[in-house]
């Protein structure tokens, strides 16, 4: 987490893909949040392309466009939270000595050198202690970090478009926030953030993210192969995805075809979840102290989906099925309480798509270091 300014400002969420631009604005009070504002707008192709972008000056009038709606109503403040890219962040959890708070700082980002992929004065690196019990001789640290060029552009590109950046964090950030209560779970839990272009796998433990990594499954390969499937448009395709539920791939003929179609799709989704999973017991398991405080991989881990992907009826079953882990499709209001008009701004198809940009809107409310 990237911070600009140490300032209590009134602030709100932009969620920045390669598909689009998603702002949320959210009020506290009394506990309770309220939808002050909320927009999403397409972003062409070859605007943003895995995570870098391309076009800057087409980019910030995409996100001027978003920070108003037809209705004339506006974004009144300047200050945001921002994503950056999943696929350009290097997140390592790293073991140190025992050592002050001041001295921990110049060796993290020391040690840090041999983990991250480029030489340090390339990068924006942040870091966060997550384990500091007495009875362990080191403490582990997660360190989070991206390349300069990448968090330049996309502050430029906000200031450009009349905003000022009060934060940026990486994706997983916000959706931990989101998904996980008080972001902390005694058993793992595997996050799977399925989106529209790519999709994020977050492993999550103790009280910390342990592994992240973006994959190129995403939902659009599915609307595309039932598009070939059916020689149809993509935009027919993606009212077929809507409608077709996993759980009855065997009604008819017309079921069977749009499963055997996106089967492969779906396969390749389970098989960065396995692969991505026994990375993590393997490297789990060369950490005898950590084991010793936290729970390895058992029958009580999980797997959380969320984005715009996991809309797919019957998607959670079916992953619950292949990799022998509990499945749920994330609840992003599980730490949001708002009131029932509020509610509907989700329920009516923005819930999992919008989960980021909830992360960021209740950063910019708790304003919370």
């Amino acid at each position: 987490m990237l911070k600009f300014l140490d300032l209590n400002f009134d602030m709100f969420g932009i969620d920045i893909s390669d598909s689009a631009v998603k702002v949320l604005k959210l009020k506290k009070k009394r506990g309770y949040f309220k939808v002050e504002f909320i927009n999403e707008v397409d972003i062409n192709s070859g605007i943003v392309q895995e995570g870098v972008i391309i076009d800057e000056l087409a980019l910030s009038d995409l996100i001027k466009k978003s920070l108003s709606i037809k209705n004339g109503r506006k974004i009144k403040t300047k200050y945001v939270v921002a994503s950056l890219p999943e696929e350009k962040s290097f997140l390592q959890v790293i073991q140190m000595p025992k050592m002050e708070q001041k001295e921990l700082e110049s060796a993290v980002l020391y040690q840090a050198e041999n983990y991250i992929p480029l030489p340090l004065d390339k990068v924006y690196a942040d870091f966060q202690v997550i384990d500091s019990k007495e009875n362990l001789n080191h403490i582990n640290v997660l360190v989070i970090a991206m390349p300069k060029t990448t968090v330049d552009s996309y502050f430029s590109c906000l200031k450009r478009s009349g905003l000022v950046p009060v934060v940026l964090e990486v994706e997983s950030q916000s959706i931990v926030r989101v998904l996980i209560k008080n972001e902390e779970s005694k058993s793992p839990i595997i996050l799977v953030n399925y989106g529209k272009k790519n999709s994020n796998i977050i492993i999550f433990s103790a009280r910390s993210i342990r592994f992240t990594s973006s994959v190129t499954a995403s939902s659009n390969q599915i609307t595309e192969a039932i598009a070939k499937e059916f020689s149809i448009s993509e935009q027919e395709a993606e009212q077929i995805k809507t409608s077709f539920s996993l759980l009855d791939k065997d009604k008819d003929e017309k079921s069977a075809r749009i499963y055997k179609a996106i089967y492969p799709i779906l396969e390749e989704l389970i098989m960065q979840i396995k692969k991505y999973i026994s990375f993590y017991k393997d490297h789990i398991l060369q950490d005898k102290d950590f084991l010793n405080h936290t729970e390895q991989l058992t029958d009580k881990e999980k797997i959380i989906i969320t984005g715009g992907g996991s809309n797919l009826k019957g998607l959670s079953e079916f992953i619950e099925k292949e990799i022998s882990i509990k499945t749920e499709i994330g609840n992003v209001l599980s730490n949001l309480k708002l009131n029932k008009k509020s509610q509907n701004n989700f329920i009516n198809g923005k819930g999992s798509s919008f989960c980021t940009s909830i992360g960021l809107a209740i950063r910019a409310v708790n304003n919370y270091d």
